[in-house]
């Protein structure tokens, strides 16, 4: 087996799935997807009609990594060469799994790659971001001037760079992580602490003590991105207690490795210029 997917859904609409997996099975990739369903309705009846395809659904919401696991744990036992961890609110640009399963082979060094990501209108979305400090958060969140803010998030989502080259970047977009299983395996998929948010930047953070993380500019997808924590109360306690869990574990103030990484990136855009 070439390539894995795992899908995690939480009430979304039907018809947009399957416009995702239409994209996926145009390809002639050998692929299988898992779709693991945190919903309270069961709607794997809708999915029958898919050869490659299991539906699994859990009776309860999981939370976003510890649902993927299940499809990465079921990859790693199908011995995938990669594994594609996908939002359901994404579709896929011409030629993404081939681009990226050649980009893989090529560069054996890399672990995790992330394409380009666009708007559905074609506007590019800055998810190539550095580590944050918690004061990048506070200030982005809180602050009540804009020009502070413009400011903090134009070196936090790297608006400097150009986003047509490739780069080593320190924070993947849990919307489209494309692995090579064997490392998914090494470092035990996510950390199922983070129910939702964080669990793609500390996943990220333990693939590239192993790898190199790597901004593959050359294939591209398409993502609604909702900013859910920015207009729902309940997903904003979400965002702040796994914010809390995240810098407990890799550190709030004292964390070196943040810094010499943040910098490593800002240089690889200083000499692309």
């Amino acid at each position: 087996m070439i390539l894995t997917i795992s899908i995690v859904l939480y009430n979304n609409k039907i018809c947009d799935i399957k416009k995702l997996l239409s994209d996926f099975f145009s390809s002639t990739i050998d692929l299988y997807v898992f779709i693991i369903d945190n919903s309270n309705e069961n709607n794997g009846d809708s999915f029958k009609e898919y050869k490659n395809l299991e539906y699994i659904h859990n009776n309860e919401n999981l939370g976003y990594g510890k649902a993927h696991n299940i499809g990465i744990r079921k990859a790693i036992e199908l011995s995938s060469k990669y594994h594609a961890v996908v939002n359901p609110d994404i579709r896929l640009g011409s030629n993404l799994v081939d681009q990226l399963i050649l980009f893989m082979d090529k560069n054996k060094e890399i672990g995790l790659s992330s394409p380009k990501v666009l708007y559905p209108s074609g506007k590019l979305q800055f998810l190539c971001k550095l580590i944050p400090a918690p004061k990048d958060l506070i200030i982005r969140r809180f602050s009540p001037v804009k020009k502070i803010v413009k400011k903090r998030d134009k070196k936090y989502e790297l608006r400097n760079f150009d986003y047509n080259s490739n780069i080593e970047i320190p924070y993947v977009s849990g919307c489209f992580m494309f692995f090579r299983t064997s490392v998914l395996k090494k470092v035990d998929g996510f950390d199922e602490r983070f129910f939702l948010y964080f669990e793609d930047l500390d996943l990220t953070r333990r693939v590239n003590e192993l790898c190199r993380t790597v901004f593959f500019s050359e294939a591209f997808i398409y993502h609604v991105y909702n900013k859910e924590s920015y207009k729902n109360n309940k997903v904003f306690l979400y965002h702040l207690v796994s914010s809390i869990k995240y810098f407990n574990k890799w550190g709030w103030i004292f964390d070196k490795k943040r810094k010499k990484i943040n910098k490593r990136t800002l240089l690889q855009i200083d000499i692309k210029k």
